[in-house]
């Protein structure tokens, strides 16, 4: 019989972690605020609520905007809990360490269970099955949720509940330094006269991750979002409120979130990859003058 599995949120993510887990058999409950959105999918049923999609479900993923979001699907007479009765809730979403504490004694007061398992990798990276899962719970709920995970790529158990979303926001720290770091050497050695496919190729020598934007960095295209810069300020915003509250000095992830903060203009809902486009906005503006 095929696993029964409610995935809330169908977004960029979401549909990737549905598309993978369909692929594998699993019989999928899909629910999003945009119901249009998780209709084109063609996968499995589309419920109402979060409490419908639940209901039945032996185990609820979700993948969601933030913390705010989590919280509008998880509680209310329509939210996942009001219809939760011992199904594993997986965490999916890039939303802090705090909601999940704030979740976790209503998760286990209707007899159900939470881990926080956080994705890192980009959509096409989850639908082949090779993305990095970031797992923080109890290890008896750890083992429970690793046969749902593992088709998504490894499956790292990084500790208590929490842990998976706290180290979400330290790779997604890593990826705001690499990418801002990036496009500034790039537009650097372009002005120190250098050709920018060799000024990318040493950058990409450094850091491999950067070949899949190679277009934006070198041949200054606007390529599909795989993650929209707005969503990496949420995350610097959020990782900077983690690590203030441990006192822990953090000046470049400080200036990061700075720096994509400047990028957004025109650009909030395309790939992380256009804060180059910031470095370049002067001498493009000098060639309209």
């Amino acid at each position: 019989m095929a696993v029964r599995i409610a995935v809330l949120g169908t977004g960029r993510m979401g549909s990737a972690l549905a598309r993978r887990l369909a692929g594998g058999g699993a019989e999928l409950a899909l629910w999003d605020r945009t119901t249009d959105r998780a209709t084109a999918l063609g996968l499995g049923r589309v419920a109402a609520s979060p409490a419908e999609a639940t209901r039945d479900a032996e185990f609820v993923i979700s993948s969601l905007t933030g913390p705010q979001a989590v919280r509008a699907t998880y509680l209310g007479p329509d939210g996942a809990l009001a219809a939760a009765d011992s199904q594993l809730f997986i965490e999916m979403s890039t939303a802090g360490p705090d909601v999940e504490a704030e979740l976790r004694p209503m998760v286990g007061a209707t007899g159900s269970h939470l881990v926080d398992a956080t994705i890192v990798g980009a959509p096409p990276i989850v639908e082949r099955g090779e993305a990095a899962i970031l797992i923080g719970g109890e290890s008896a709920d750890v083992e429970r949720a690793r046969p749902i995970l593992e088709p998504l790529g490894a499956v790292r158990h990084v500790g208590r509940p929490g842990n998976g979303a706290r180290l979400k926001l330290v790779a997604n720290s890593m990826l705001a330094l690499v990418t801002a770091g990036a496009a500034e050497l790039q537009h650097g050695g372009e002005s120190a006269g250098l050709d920018p496919g060799d000024v990318f190729w040493i950058l990409e020598r450094m850091v491999p991750s950067l070949a899949v934007r190679r277009p934006a960095y070198v041949e200054g295209e606007l390529q599909p979002t795989m993650f929209a810069l707005h969503d990496l300020r949420k995350d610097l915003d959020l990782a900077l409120e983690m690590f203030h509250a441990e006192d822990s000095p953090v000046p470049l992830t400080a200036l990061a979130r700075e720096v994509v903060g400047l990028a957004l203009g025109d650009h909030s809902d395309h790939d992380i990859a256009a804060i180059v486009r910031l470095y370049r906005r002067p001498l493009a503006d000098s060639a309209e003058h």
